[in-house]
């Protein structure tokens, strides 16, 4: 109770004391004490009210944040922060985020905000024959040809580790998955006991350090895996390749951060660095990842198994599309993290200029699987930076068939973007292992804003579909999203990305420099580039 936090609470209690002693020796007027004592009641209302997280830890001054709020048409320009194009985003996604997760109007007067005349602007044509839709659960089955198919929903939770949030972020997360049926990406922090308090459907996402299924040695140890991925409750199962927040580089929880419940979770030594390998040290080949795919299905029972990955070098990903066709082995599913995507900590250089955005990522991976003519049996997933329901709509126009977002659901659970997720002191308990501040989280509410914002979403996605003329979001197209590329010219996206056709490149016509320059070069026996002269050795012995 001595934290700086509380300052406010003990100099007005001392005020009020102080005061209080004056009157009594008829030195100082009674008058006095009554604003002190009015201000240390507001104090201990806060510490004992379970709304607000922020008046919860910050009793009396947390009380500035909504002061700010309440002026913010005349401040605002102080507190947006700039998305990496260039637009503002914070204070408008947050904003949506908020007023859908507490089922508050989301209508706004007087028009946009937005500069239409913008460059880089976009926006949905609409028809003059609007649809209508019965309903707004729209869902995709996953792994349909396998024991345990899933069908999920086209929005959900993308993965942040227990761990990275604390254990009551992860359980308002669940239990409003569990409210709506969608799904709730462990992260590779492994599958807690509170993602299993409220039994929301998990996608177990299994990282390079193998948590919740690794030997002592950190490698992989297939009974483990195969005693939680068996709990019904798991619906599919991810292997994570790279995120986009950090692609190519391994993570370090420090032994101070190695709280009990973490080492069990993760079957790691206590007060020990946990160390989160940059590589998998269970395949080094597109081969050998295929076959860890299909391995830890078989594990599973046949659930769903898939990767995420941000792109990087294209010849890699061209490398696994060739193990495909030689293996016959084919994921159910790829999620593609955009370089945009978000974490608790990262290098700077790593978040800002590392890995592939997500619609040059996420085009590459669909094309690849449309040329290879795959499309149809394997299901693609996005994250990275997706909050609304026109991030959506755009996502699944250029080629996905569901998204996943971290930070709407973040806001959704009340996380205002202190950036504090690295220092443990979060000042909403959303990313902090300090057990006196995430008490402020209260699961039952946040949870229920988790549940709101999940259903609102998808309602504004519904709506956004029937003013196109749509007849469901499998029907968005990139010919449906407009873009302004210049201050007198606007184009169609299908006219801006570049899209193959069923077997192109089976049948050699690669129509693009990008695919005629790597996809030659890209092997299935390894992530590595072939060289000129091993490949020019290959056709002359084929040609012989």
């Amino acid at each position: 109770m001595f934290s700086r936090r509380y300052l406010a609470l003990w100099c007005f209690g001392l005020l009020f004391a102080a005061c209080a002693v004056a009157a009594l020796f008829h030195r100082l007027s009674w008058l006095c004490a009554v604003v002190p004592a009015l201000l240390v009641l507001l104090g201990l209302y806060d510490l004992s009210q379970q709304r607000h997280a922020i008046l919860r830890n910050y009793p009396i001054w947390g009380h500035l944040r909504f002061i700010f709020e309440f002026v913010r048409p005349e401040i605002r320009q102080y507190f947006v922060e700039d998305d990496t194009d260039g637009r503002p985003f914070s204070w408008q996604q947050r904003s949506i985020v908020y007023q859908r997760s507490k089922n508050a109007v989301d209508s706004r007067p007087y028009g946009t905000e937005l500069d239409v005349a913008a460059i880089g602007h976009e926006w949905i044509s609409h028809s003059l024959a609007p649809t209508t839709l019965d309903d707004c659960d729209f869902r995709i089955l996953v792994g349909g040809t396998r024991a345990q198919p899933y069908s999920m929903s086209i929005f959900n939770i993308s993965a942040m580790s227990f761990g990275a949030l604390s254990a009551n972020a992860i359980r308002a997360l669940n239990l409003g998955a569990k409210k709506g049926h969608f799904a709730h990406d462990t992260g590779e922090g492994s599958m807690s006991k509170y993602h299993r308090e409220h039994g929301g459907d998990i996608i177990w996402e299994i990282a390079s350090g193998y948590f919740g299924c690794r030997n002592d040695d950190g490698t992989f140890n297939p009974e483990k895996f195969a005693r939680q991925a068996a709990e019904p409750q798991v619906k599919m199962i991810e292997v994570k390749l790279s995120q986009g927040a950090k692609p190519g580089h391994g993570g370090v929880l420090l032994a101070a951060k190695v709280t009990p419940e973490i080492a069990e979770t993760r079957g790691i030594p206590l007060g020990k660095d946990c160390v989160s390998p940059s590589r998998h040290t269970e395949f080094s080949t597109p081969r050998g990842l295929l076959e860890f795919v299909e391995r830890l299905r078989t594990l599973s029972g046949g659930k769903p198994t898939g990767f995420k990955l941000c792109i990087g070098h294209p010849w890699e990903f061209f490398g696994i599309a060739k193990a495909m066709l030689e293996t016959g082995i084919l994921p159910d599913f790829i999620v593609v993290d955009g370089a945009e995507g978000g974490t608790g900590a990262a290098p700077l250089e790593f978040t800002d200029h590392i890995g592939t955005p997500l619609q040059e990522g996420l085009l590459l991976v669909h094309n690849t699987l449309v040329g290879i003519g795959l499309r149809e049996k394997i299901r693609i997933g996005a994250s990275g930076k997706i909050v609304t329901a026109f991030d959506i709509a755009k996502t699944l126009a250029i080629g996905a068939d569901w998204v996943n977002s971290a930070r709407g659901f973040m806001f959704a659970v009340g996380c205002i973007q202190a950036q504090k997720c690295h220092s443990d002191r979060c000042p909403t308990g959303v990313a902090t292992q300090d057990p006196v501040r995430q008490r402020a989280l209260n699961v039952p509410d946040k949870g229920e804003r988790v549940f709101n914002f999940h259903a609102n979403t998808l309602h504004a996605l519904k709506e956004l579909i029937q003013a196109a003329g749509l007849a469901g979001p499998q029907a968005l197209r990139a010919h449906h999203i407009v873009r302004r590329v210049s201050s007198y010219e606007v184009r169609l996206m299908s006219e801006l990305l570049k899209y193959l056709q069923p077997g192109d490149l089976l049948d050699g016509r690669y129509r693009y420099q990008l695919y005629e320059k790597w996809w030659p070069i890209a092997r299935s026996d390894s992530f590595a580039p072939q060289l000129e002269e091993e490949r020019a050795g290959k056709e002359a012995a084929l040609a012989v």
